[in-house]
């Protein structure tokens, strides 16, 4: 047999393999570090008001990220946050009132419904029977007089007026009377009218008034919580003061965070490249192992050109063998 023969095809299918072994590891490098470079990296930013700072892990990805107030923007955030304890503490003295406030609400609202539980005639026989009540003793000590006088004078029981015709046809006669008598008891059969009058307007009143308390006893109540809300005011402005100021600083982590959002785009791009440059890598291989070994004729060689078509030989990646397979080799 010349060796010859075998041996120089050997050879060159060996080069083929080392060259195409180098091509495939070129390009999965150069896919490495593209897609390195393009990762997401947010930048520091230091602004009049803070800095912002990220940490990287060994592969360059993100692994930390953090900002800090200046110094005097805190300070400021640190006394608008003292004050802001005292202004919760008014609130909760507020707080504290309303259960007091609640009950004197109530009462008022308790009372002015017992001034509306009647209705308008009610409320006017009430105001009649009362007004009654306290004429009653003067009226007696009045009618009193009148009779004394009238039977020291030996008018008492005298009687003037009388008619025998009425005001109609077969009517009776009008009784006699008293002059004096008639006179008191006219004079108070038109007080007990006026009173009457009055009667329907205090009843109006009273039901008015029934009304305004409870409507009192109403805003009472709500002007507790009013209270409360009020008194809860500082507390938010010198709270939200306190965030403003410390948004200042976080506005150089957002600005930073901006920074390396504008290079998303570049992520997709490095992600596609690196996936291109395998490809590449990968068919250059294998096409370089396919193609060598398929110039060969001798047996072995045909063994090795079976085991490098075979993709579950591992022949040509460096696995086959312990890694002594002569893809490795070469």
């Amino acid at each position: 047999m010349d060796l010859t023969q075998l041996i120089n095809p050997a050879l060159q299918a060996a080069g083929t393999i080392y060259a195409a072994n180098q091509a495939a590891g070129n390009a999965t490098t150069s896919a490495n570090q593209a897609a390195q470079m393009a990762q997401f990296r947010p930048v520091g930013v230091t602004t009049r008001f803070g800095r912002s700072g990220f940490n990287y892990g060994p592969q360059g990805e993100l692994v930390g990220a953090g900002y800090q107030v200046a110094p005097d923007i805190a300070a400021m955030r640190e006394g608008l946050l003292g004050m802001a304890g005292t202004g919760l503490s008014q609130a909760q003295t507020a707080q504290a009132m309303q259960p007091g406030i609640t009950a004197a609400g109530q009462g008022l609202f308790n009372l002015g419904q017992q001034y509306v539980a009647q209705t308008p005639q009610e409320a006017a026989q009430q105001f009649m029977t009362q007004q009654q009540a306290l004429l009653a003793p003067g009226r007696e000590q009045q009618l009193a007089q009148v009779t004394n006088q009238q039977q020291q004078q030996g008018r008492l029981g005298l009687a003037t007026g009388a008619t025998t015709a009425g005001y109609t046809a077969g009517a009776p006669g009008l009784q006699a009377s008293n002059p004096q008598m008639a006179a008191l008891f006219n004079a108070r059969a038109m007080q007990d009218a006026q009173l009457a009058a009055q009667a329907n307007q205090a009843a109006q009143q009273q039901i008015q008034f029934g009304q305004g308390l409870m409507t009192g006893g109403i805003n009472l109540n709500n002007a507790g919580f009013g209270m409360q809300s009020n008194a809860l005011a500082p507390f938010t402005n010198l709270l939200g003061g306190a965030q403003s100021t410390e948004n200042l600083g976080l506005n150089a982590l957002s600005l930073g965070q901006g920074l390396g959002s504008a290079a998303v785009a570049s992520n997709q791009a490095a992600a596609n490249q690196y996936m291109q440059g395998q490809n590449i890598a990968n068919q250059a291989n294998r096409a370089a192992v396919t193609g060598a070994v398929a110039g060969l004729t001798d047996p072995i060689a045909q063994l090795i050109n079976s085991l490098a078509r075979n993709p579950n030989s591992g022949f040509g990646t460096g696995n086959a063998y312990g890694n002594q397979d002569l893809g490795q080799y070469f």
